[in-house]
């Protein structure tokens, strides 16, 4: 029997700025990677989206990040890898003191945006964002990109790992993510999406910007609450994998 788990970014809206429909991927998604306060998302909004996910059955993650609301996590910063950890754990915390108070608790940590996209290769990073999970709580999975710096270091420090692929972005002949300013970045078309999340479950490859078909291992698979279309593409996903006999849930 295949299992994939199915997840998004979710709590990115801030104050009277909303962005995405949580209410509508709560709905569809196993797994939410809530924002905590520092790339998207305030207090009020993450305790509502929080509760939210607790009351559906939906797994709640910390999706930590650049503290950089302006530029929505999506800039890295050349930052200490002491001041990366201590505000990793900051993150955290925020999000599980949240969690906790409607009777739940984070369940897992993904890394949000440049601070994503940096681990995959920036081994002080990867290794600070690490050190932050481990120091916070060890039974934390996290999620990244197989293959990359950040779940290297994370298997090798004892925890548990979770390789991810994304449904609407396009991937490069290397296996990464083609760069958002580049052409190829999104994929917006739902029955596409729909397809691709298919070959990747069920083939475990994808087909690169270049044409090539490159090799993709993945427990889970994301679907950005914040593109173009994103309720619609999760739902296409969700049916094309239920129709396949896939088992959609959460991962341990």
């Amino acid at each position: 029997m295949t299992v994939i788990d199915l997840n998004s970014d979710l709590g990115e809206g801030f104050g009277a700025w909303p962005l995405g429909d949580d209410d509508a991927m709560l709905r569809i998604v196993t797994s939410a990677n809530v924002a905590c306060g520092f790339h998207a998302g305030d207090p009020t909004s993450l305790l509502e989206t929080t509760a939210q996910a607790i009351e559906r059955g939906v797994q709640v993650g910390a999706q930590v990040g650049y503290h950089d609301l302006s530029g929505f996590g999506r800039r890295f910063i050349d930052m200490a890898p002491h001041d990366l950890t201590a505000e990793v754990i900051y993150q955290i915390g925020a999000l599980d003191g949240l969690a906790r108070a409607r009777g739940g608790r984070v369940r897992y940590v993904k890394p949000h945006g440049a601070l994503y996209n940096a681990i995959v290769h920036h081994e002080g990073q990867a290794r600070a964002v690490v050190e932050a999970v481990r120091d916070y709580d060890p039974s934390l999975p996290v999620l990244g990109l197989a293959g990359s710096v950040f779940l290297d270091l994370a298997d090798r420090a004892g925890l548990r790992t979770v390789a991810e692929a994304f449904a609407d972005r396009g991937y490069t002949p290397d296996g990464t993510l083609v760069p958002r300013r580049e052409p190829g970045s999104l994929v917006t078309d739902p029955d596409d999406v729909a397809a691709r999340v298919l070959g990747m479950v069920e083939h475990g490859t994808v087909t690169a910007v270049d044409g090539s078909r490159v090799p993709v291992r993945a427990e889970s698979v994301c679907v950005h609450g914040d593109s173009p279309g994103a309720v619609a593409m999760a739902r296409s996903v969700r049916s094309a994998l239920d129709d396949a006999g896939v088992t959609l849930r959460a991962f341990d």
